[in-house]
């Protein structure tokens, strides 16, 4: 019997995947269980809509994604710390307080784990940190710290 998987099944298909399996397999344990459906034309348009709009969405997140980095790139964001006469730091500049200075002066929410630092800054001056918008885009945020008085 032909099933299209609504949900992953160990050993057996992925969501979306169409297979053939047993009969009694898809009658006693995959259709009783809402794991799958019977692979008819209706299940089958259904899935392929289903493709569609995900793909859309995907194409979509792209592009704005795309977006935010043209912005990202035009900003620096300035944060104030306390050092010493060599220019280091006490402490260090950490990749929440950029994005907390971030949304304050600019309004752009961006999640701290976006961030791709190394370490902490821990010195004066102009720092380029490179953000994670998805899987295909990287933007580079400049990062100017300067003294606190």
């Amino acid at each position: 019997m032909k099933v299209v998987f609504l949900k992953d099944v160990k050993g057996k298909g992925k969501k979306g995947e169409i297979k053939n399996v047993a009969d009694g397999y898809a009658h006693n344990f995959l259709l009783k269980n809402n794991l799958a459906v019977e692979a008819n034309s209706a299940a089958i348009s259904a899935l392929e809509g289903q493709k569609k709009k995900s793909e859309k969405e995907a194409a979509e997140e792209l592009a704005e994604s795309k977006k935010l980095k043209e912005v990202l790139e035009q900003l620096t964001v300035e944060l104030k710390a306390k050092s010493g006469i060599d220019g280091r730091l006490f402490g260090s500049v950490t990749t929440k307080q950029i994005a907390a200075q971030l949304e304050k002066t600019h309004g752009i929410k961006l999640d701290k784990r976006k961030m791709e630092l190394d370490d902490a800054i821990r010195a004066l001056g102009f720092t380029n940190v490179p953000v994670k918008l998805h899987h295909e885009v990287v933007a580079t945020l400049k990062v100017h710290v300067i003294v606190e008085a």
